[in-house]
């Protein structure tokens, strides 16, 4: 009597997924606030607290899913003379970047 032997097909393990490029046209965050699920005000008054840890010209980068930081953080650019420099979507939420001017 004789035993049925199954054999396995290999199956090749999935290729790696590359990490995307940087951008040329956009310079890295110095510095990046986590405030994904923080409510408004929160990402403000963590940008408000930690931008003078960035040097002028840099740029900070906060992470907020709070659809208020939509509005919120290009008009705190404005009253602070600081300048927004774009709006980056994420899986949840968005990155906002602003550069330093003062």
């Amino acid at each position: 009597m004789g035993f049925l032997r199954r054999t396995r097909k290999a199956v090749p393990a999935p290729a790696p997924v590359p990490a995307p490029a940087p951008d040329p046209e956009w310079p890295p965050a110095y510095l990046v606030l986590d405030a994904l699920g923080r409510k408004c005000p929160i990402p403000i008054i963590m940008v408000a607290e930690r931008i003078r840890e960035v040097p002028v010209g840099e740029v900070i980068a906060v992470k907020a899913d709070d659809v208020a930081a939509r509005t919120d953080i290009p008009a705190w650019c404005r009253m602070k003379s600081q300048d927004f420099v774009r709006e980056e979507p994420l899986l949840h939420g968005w990155a906002f970047h602003i550069r330093r001017n003062y």
